[in-house]
């Protein structure tokens, strides 16, 4: 006679024990404010004043600060994937990424909340900090090809850590690099004289190279919408403070718009006059 899955082989029909459970509140060893480090984070906004939405500013780039930390990781994996020649897992964080910045970009809405008068209750206790001043920001720049060593010289109160981090990511194969190792895997040339040719062979024959083609389409993606987010950045910034100069002595917003015309991957975007 057949064992019901209710029935202990060879014991006479005595039923099954339950393995002991030990998972979430039964076993007791964990709580949701303990793993996520709730009083420690929370304890982190400090406003410097007084001033009402001082504490809106504070969590607002706190926040961008944790998804810049996500994107680095992510950003990362994919040009491991790359490099490896895992072109579908470098596709798959490629979605990831791509939404976690098109949350970034519609996060502006929210400071856009606070007046231009409410800002400048605060604003003067911030100098002389500066968004210019977010190492993780530049080390997206940074990984995703944009190396500038200038930048290093013209960090403030930068701790030796950071400052090895930076010097790390300009050393260290960039998502650019990365992808050209997958070319070349594919048996493309990549020399600065070949490579348009490429980009080229692969745009026309999306049947040998659909997904070189489609990460590429992933790279230009993660350049536009990170532009994007540049875009949303220095408008809200006019709006906030129009001319003014920045906290941390920049010129404010006209230095931010400068930066809205920098590309990661210029070929991808030139590539297209030549289809």
């Amino acid at each position: 006679m057949p064992v019901t899955p209710s029935r202990r082989a060879g014991t006479g029909g005595e039923r099954n024990e339950p393995p002991p459970r030990s998972f979430g509140e039964e076993g007791g060893r964990l709580s949701y404010g303990g793993y996520l480090r709730l009083p420690g984070l929370l304890a982190q906004q400090e406003p410097r004043s007084d001033a009402s939405d001082e504490l809106l500013f504070i969590t607002v780039h706190q926040v961008y600060e944790l998804w810049f930390k996500l994107l680095l990781h992510e950003l990362e994996r994919i040009r491991d994937a790359m490099i490896e020649g895992s072109l579908w897992r470098a596709r798959h964080l490629f979605r990831r990424v791509h939404s976690v910045e098109r949350v970034m970009v519609e996060q502006v809405q929210v400071i856009e909340t606070m007046t231009p008068q409410d800002f400048l209750e605060f604003r003067s206790a911030l100098a002389p900090a500066s968004g210019f001043q977010s190492v993780q920001f530049r080390e997206l720049e940074f990984l995703s090809g944009a190396k500038d060593p200038v930048y290093l010289a013209r960090l403030r109160d930068v701790g030796d850590a950071e400052t090895a981090r930076l010097k790390r990511r300009l050393a260290e194969p960039s998502l650019w690099d990365a992808y050209l190792t997958a070319l070349s895997q594919r048996g493309l040339p990549v020399s600065d004289d070949e490579i348009m040719d490429s980009l080229l062979a692969v745009a026309r024959d999306r049947g040998s190279h659909d997904d070189l083609w489609e990460l590429a389409e992933d790279l230009l993606t993660h350049d536009e919408t990170t532009a994007l987010w540049r875009m949303r950045h220095v408008q809200m910034v006019e709006r906030q403070i129009g001319t003014k100069s920045g906290t941390g002595g920049s010129s404010g917003a006209p230095y931010l718009r400068g930066r809205t015309r920098m590309h990661f991957f210029p070929l991808l975007w030139e590539l297209r006059a030549w289809l």
